[in-house]
């Protein structure tokens, strides 16, 4: 049984065939950084031969061997460098465009529900952002570190390659900070990093919810405060980057100090070996070096650090955009079949939410003819809008069955089963498109006459006759934008136009004004004519003349009939019609009182 790789192995799982290249690039930057070396030995060396000649110094020879080689040695080190990182950054981008094709790819595949449970912005901070950190260690970070981890070896030989004892003292900062970095990564600190792109991913969730709704705050004159889940997302992601700072401190000021401290133990303790060295002149020559060499031992050890930090920041993105792919999409039967009828029937059907132990539907059982109209009724949360999303397959029962045509919506094709399904719902989005373009998203292949026959149909005509350029009119464009009831009637549009048998309407008019209500309620008529119809409605006008009202509460069915049936059982429909009506008394009384 093969075992998923995790981490940067994983991650190399992306490169695909540009993997060659990430290798490559780390090689070409491990010769780089040892080829970085070879100035720091030429300049000693020409030291040495100063301090052999002294005070004759026109008698050195090789000083121009060295000094060209210096040079050499840096321009080889910076161009196998500059190949490093082409090659580096040619996979790098390759392979974040892969991470973000493959995610995409993958979100196309799962149902519809995945999305009403995920927020827009979340996914783009996981899919755009993750995938950018991802391309920035493999560009950067980790040819940076291959050099890096291959210097100690060089620099351990050359530091006991001179003088032992000095050798010794310069490693002391270096493990000093070493522990110092263990510290910083371990501990609370080694789970800090998955919450902390939990709370950068809710925050940049919450902040597209609070855009889209800043003209209803705005409107209301209401505060950030007014949207308590952003303003709980920022102080969340506050939160954690306080406390992994405080956490910080002292590590990391221990590192920086330990690290760049190297001189304060080098040159004093070097100053009182010399008392005891047998040869002045080369153990001075030895401490020069020594002092030369110690800031290139300083910035390897930054390195290692700030790249172990991002190997952190790289291994949790990996498994951020992994936490999209191990996302189940609906299985498709193998062997689809097609209904020719549209009447639908739940039986016994209960159903559970992904991550909730809570039951949303517990038992429904209800039969909807071809060419009827069931309406569910009752208080928000009760379960109607769960019904109505289990037609489709927005999510899959977990025990009964949804059958139309007596075919279990399981065994329909996806594509199938869309196409004989269309929906309505209260939050309406329209792409930054031409209306034409947004009509057309429910059949691209429909005529210009066709699109204009729903519109018609849908009452649009006194939104198309504003519009400065008609139908082709882009929305969102040039301060083009359209009411929440306007919105319906396109969405409206959308739906006829599609023409399929099954209708789903979910809170199609509940940010309707009276106006607008009454051009959706005629839309209804045309867009529901001879089709069979699943209505969600909190006003209980509009669902009247239903040919079955299910109250939904609590996940079960309460009560079943028409109108007229309900009334008569003075039950809980009968106590919900007595109520609207006189909401409506009151509604008129103080409209007239206003008048």
């Amino acid at each position: 049984m093969n075992k998923k790789k995790k981490g940067l192995s994983h991650l190399f799982e992306y490169t695909g065939k540009y993997k060659v290249l990430t290798i490559l690039s780390c090689i070409l930057s491990g010769i780089s950084a040892i080829l970085s070396l070879v100035p720091f030995i030429c300049i000693w060396l020409v030291v040495k031969e100063l301090f052999n000649n002294i005070p004759d110094i026109h008698k050195t020879q090789g000083l121009s061997f060295y000094g060209w080689l210096a040079v050499y040695s840096a321009l080889l080190s910076i161009l196998i460098y500059f190949v490093s990182m082409m090659l580096a950054h040619i996979a790098a981008f390759r392979t974040a465009k892969n991470m973000k094709r493959k995610a995409l790819t993958h979100l196309m595949k799962l149902p519809l529900g995945y999305f009403s449970q995920t927020t827009s912005g979340g996914l783009r901070k996981i899919i755009d952002d993750n995938a950018g950190l991802t391309e920035t260690f493999l560009a950067h970070q980790l040819p940076d570190l291959s050099g890096a981890l291959l210097m100690p070896i060089a620099i351990l030989i050359l530091l006991f390659a001179f003088n032992w004892k000095l050798g010794i003292l310069c490693l002391i900062p270096l493990l000093v900070g070493f522990l110092f970095i263990k510290h910083l990564m371990s501990g609370k600190n080694a789970k800090f990093m998955s919450k902390y792109m939990g709370a950068l991913e809710d925050m940049n969730g919450e902040a597209v919810e609070y855009i889209r709704g800043i003209p209803v705050v705005k409107t209301f004159g209401q505060t950030i405060y007014s949207f308590k889940s952003f303003h709980s997302s920022i102080m969340k992601y506050k939160e954690f980057a306080t406390t992994y700072a405080i956490n910080c401190r002292i590590p990391m000021a221990g590192f920086t100090v330990s690290i760049n401290g190297a001189f304060i133990l080098l040159i004093p303790v070097g100053i009182l070996l010399i008392a005891g060295a047998n040869d002045y002149n080369m153990f001075l020559l030895d401490l020069i070096f020594y002092i030369l060499f110690t800031p290139i031992c300083t910035a390897m050890i930054s390195k290692i650090m700030y790249a172990s930090d991002n190997i952190m920041i790289t291994k949790e993105a990996v498994k951020r955009i992994d936490s999209i792919l191990e996302q189940q999409p609906l299985v498709e039967t193998k062997t689809p079949q097609v209904p020719v009828n549209p009447n639908i029937k739940f039986n016994n059907v209960s159903f559970s939410y992904p991550n909730s132990d809570k039951k949303a539907l517990c038992g429904i059982s209800f039969n909807l003819p071809q060419g009827n109209t069931v309406a569910l009724v009752g208080p928000s949360g009760g379960g109607k809008s769960t019904i109505a999303a289990l037609v489709p397959r927005f999510f899959d029962v977990q025990s009964g069955s949804i059958k139309i045509d007596g075919i279990d919506v399981r065994n329909i094709s996806t594509k199938e089963l869309m196409s004989q399904v269309a929906f309505v719902f209260q939050d309406t989005h329209l792409f930054k498109s031409s209306i034409l373009d947004n009509i057309k998203i429910a059949k691209p292949s429909a005529s210009r006459e066709q699109v204009i026959n729903a519109i018609n149909a849908a009452q649009c005509n006194d939104i198309i006759d504003k519009m400065p350029n008609g139908l082709d009119t882009v929305i969102g464009e040039k301060g083009v934008y359209l009411s929440g009831g306007e919105m319906q009637r396109i969405a409206l549009a959308r739906a006829i136009l599609k023409d399929a048998k099954i209708v789903i309407l979910d809170e199609a008019t509940a940010f309707a004004d009276p106006e607008n209500e009454y051009k959706i309620q005629i839309a209804f008529e045309k867009l529901t004519k001879g089709k069979t119809v699943l209505m969600i409605a909190h006003r209980l006008s509009t669902v009247k003349n239903a040919d079955c009202i299910l109250v939904i509460d609590k996940g079960r069915v309460k009560e079943k009939g028409t109108h007229d049936e309900l009334i008569k059982k003075n039950n809980v429909y009968a106590h919900m019609w007595k109520d609207y009506q006189t909401s409506i008394t009151w509604k008129v009384g103080k409209e007239a009182n206003h008048a």
